[in-house]
């Protein structure tokens, strides 16, 4: 017997400092073999933000949420959730580059997934970079992540370049998937 937590609307914001300890939570709870290459994180946990993983580099989306009992009535602890992040940086500091923005990490908080939390943070991204002045963005994703791989091309992404068993991960190699789009209107 569990309540439920239902979404009722999700903003997209810019990440802030206070929200460190949210987003380091969130990042180690969405941790999946699907999408890292790095190993699980163990503790002493590394802070979210340093001086790669800045605060501005990220959006945050908040859900407003209301949590209901297993009968279907209000509990009373509704209110607004971090319900995913995405990071958006320029893929290099040169500036034969810096009309191109990065998707450089995604995650949706598992009470939160298939309420098109992800396809809003990805707009979101999409219309930041273009307020930057970038007029293409794209990603990397590996090659076994079907979900993730279907959002970003029912987003208009496409598949740019694939490098063949980049990654040797948990016994087998994986590909790593380059996927882009124009910014253009």
């Amino acid at each position: 017997m569990s309540a439920t937590t239902t979404l009722h609307s999700v903003s997209v914001r810019p990440a802030l400092p206070a929200d460190e300890e949210a987003l380091g939570e969130l990042d180690r709870s969405t941790w999946s073999t699907l999408h890292a290459v790095m190993p699980r994180p163990q503790p002493p946990y590394d802070p979210f933000f340093d001086e790669r993983h800045r605060p501005e580099d990220f959006l945050v989306a908040e859900a407003a949420t209301e949590a209901t009992t297993e009968a279907g009535a209000p509990d009373g602890s509704g209110g607004t959730r971090i319900a995913g992040y995405i990071r958006l940086v320029p893929p290099t500091p040169l500036a034969c580059n810096a009309h191109v923005r990065q998707i450089q990490g995604l995650a949706v908080a598992a009470w939160a997934r298939g309420a098109g939390v992800g396809r809003t943070l990805l707009r979101a991204a999409c219309a930041e970079a273009r307020r930057q002045g970038a007029n293409r963005i794209t990603l990397r994703v590996l090659g076994h992540n079907t979900p993730a791989r279907a959002l970003y091309a029912s987003e208009g992404f496409a598949v740019e370049g694939v490098l063949s068993g980049e990654f040797f991960l948990h016994g087998r190699y994986v590909d790593d998937v380059l996927m882009g789009r124009s910014l253009a209107p």
